[in-house]
């Protein structure tokens, strides 16, 4: 799972991500990052609203998520902020499609 330095926790950075941040659009998530100059581990952030379902589902996709970010973590760059906001799609996608989805997003945008 990811260390506590590699989430990302107070509202105004999700806020500073979301809005500041690039877009990578896709069928089941959309994923914002900023890149900074800071020299720290990179930040990830997770949205998953009750639009994509009940309390085990939203859990299932975080965790899936989760999962996803801690194995690409060594190839991000430091001092990027990841933010993925899962669509209501996200609940019914297998694992495959999910990861596939989210490390093309992550690659294109913070690959280090």
């Amino acid at each position: 799972m990811l260390a506590r330095g590699n989430r990302i926790t107070r509202g105004a950075d999700y806020r500073s991500v979301v809005r500041g941040g690039s877009r990578c659009p896709a069928i089941h998530t959309v994923t914002h990052v900023v890149s900074t100059s800071e020299q720290r581990p990179p930040r990830f952030g997770f949205i998953v609203s009750k639009q994509v379902g009940g309390a085990v589902v939203r859990n299932t996709v975080r965790r899936r998520l989760k999962a996803i970010c801690a194995e690409v973590l060594p190839g991000v760059r430091p001092g990027a902020d990841v933010v993925i906001r899962a669509l209501p799609a996200a609940a019914s996608v297998d694992f495959a499609t999910l990861r596939a989805e989210v490390v093309r997003c992550i690659e294109r945008k913070a690959a280090a």
